[in-house]
């Protein structure tokens, strides 16, 4: 008895819709990156608030986890060609890397459900991703080369001091200060994500209402 053939299945394509979002929410994303707030009295004016991360969350949303990771990037790669890097693109690679993190953790709740409670859910496990990715990131390869190329430790935690003098080490200020920062960031951009995906919808799916 002959055994029956398996046909191979092909490969899904991505349309020219999904390949257009992507590079939309790129350039958005690029462009969120030139608007930066320092919070001197909360962190060092060396970290700076910004929403950039926010369209790869939309991306991860409306188009999946994969979609995130590459608007991430491209956002990074965008920034990098217009701007240039002042950081020896340490500081590129980890902005792509913290958000695809949010983008993929709050994109893969979201996949097996996709409502509201799905939606907020995923928002706040990337939120927490994000932060709790951040120390290691920032201990271990950020601030060590920022500290080589800047002047050394001492000048970012005496940074650290000028703002809660009682910090002690490194590990502690990413704790105290970077660590919540990174979370309210996060949280910051899934709101405003919740208040425009909606009306973006038929934009970034597709279709109509």
């Amino acid at each position: 008895m002959s055994q029956p053939v398996s046909v191979p299945q092909p490969r899904r394509k991505i349309s020219a819709r999904t390949l257009a979002v992507i590079a939309m929410l790129s350039a958005v994303a690029a462009a969120l990156m030139y608007i930066e707030i320092p919070i001197p009295v909360l962190i060092p004016s060396f970290v700076k608030l910004d929403v950039s991360d926010l369209p790869a969350l939309l991306g991860s949303f409306s188009l999946g986890p994969v979609a995130g990771i590459v608007i991430a990037f491209l956002k990074n790669v965008l920034h990098i060609v217009l701007k240039g890097s002042s950081s020896a693109f340490v500081g590129e690679l980890c902005n792509f890397a913290l958000n695809a993190v949010f983008a993929v953790a709050a994109g893969l709740i979201y996949k097996f459900h996709k409502n509201r409670t799905g939606a907020i859910l995923g928002s706040l496990a990337g939120a927490v991703a994000m932060g709790l990715f951040s120390v290691p990131l920032n201990y271990f390869l950020v601030y060590p080369a920022y500290a080589a190329a800047f002047g050394g430790m001492e000048l970012i935690v005496e940074a650290y001091q000028t703002i809660l003098p009682s910090v002690n080490g490194l590990l502690e200020c990413l704790l105290i200060f970077n660590l919540p920062f990174t979370i309210v960031k996060g949280l910051l951009c899934a709101a405003i994500c919740f208040l425009i995906y909606k009306p973006l919808s038929p934009l970034l799916h597709g279709r109509k209402d």
